[in-house]
């Protein structure tokens, strides 16, 4: 894949990391560990399918089986301006989907072994502390190389992998406070780049 490709996403324009991330589903990653922490969920209780249509932006399965979706055009605009008003809605956001029309929509399971990225989060979200903060960070120095021509698409997971893998060893950074953050984020950065050397 080449770094045009990575940005020809068919619905969202989001600029160069995010929508390389949507190609890699590192994006996704990331998402499972905020709904982890913003909603107290165990990682065993978030699922994550691939919905090419991406009119479903979220679903919640109660205990009784039922399930609840929020479904809306496949743009940013109603999460940005409910993120801006919460916990009000604003008028005439967006247009709502037509309900009258004809439309297929498809759920299908995530291939974890073509999108490693997901299973990575994962990972690092259970192990906690700065493992998060280090995963974005290298993915963040990864995309950049990608873009600039030195690294293949594939690479980026990967190096993000070795990465994280060896912050499990070092440790760097203490996520108790916004310095131990910033310090495993440079961490992070400088050993992706050390290891980009030799890709």
């Amino acid at each position: 894949m080449t770094p045009a490709q990575a940005l020809r996403h068919p619905n969202f324009a989001m600029g160069r990391v995010v929508t390389t991330n949507s190609a890699t589903l590192v994006n996704k990653g990331l998402e499972v560990i905020e709904a982890h922490l913003l909603f107290d969920l165990p990682f065993s209780a978030i699922d994550v399918v691939v919905h090419p249509q991406q009119m479903i932006h979220s679903m919640v399965e109660f205990v009784d089986g039922s399930t609840i979706a929020q479904a809306g055009p496949p743009r940013m605009l109603v999460p940005i301006a409910l993120g801006l008003s919460w916990p009000d809605r604003l008028p005439d956001v967006d247009v709502g989907i037509d309900w009258t029309q004809a439309a297929s929509w498809e759920f299908l399971p995530l291939d974890d072994d073509a999108f490693p990225a997901v299973r990575l989060a994962r990972q690092v979200g259970e192990a906690g502390g700065t493992h998060p903060a280090v995963y974005n960070a290298a993915n963040e120095v990864c995309v950049d190389a990608f873009h600039d021509g030195t690294i293949g698409f594939l690479d980026i997971v990967d190096t993000v992998a070795a990465v994280v893998e060896a912050h499990a060893t070092t440790g760097a950074g203490d996520a108790a406070s916004v310095e131990g953050v910033l310090e495993a984020d440079a961490w992070a950065r400088a050993r992706a780049a050390e290891i980009l050397k030799s890709v």
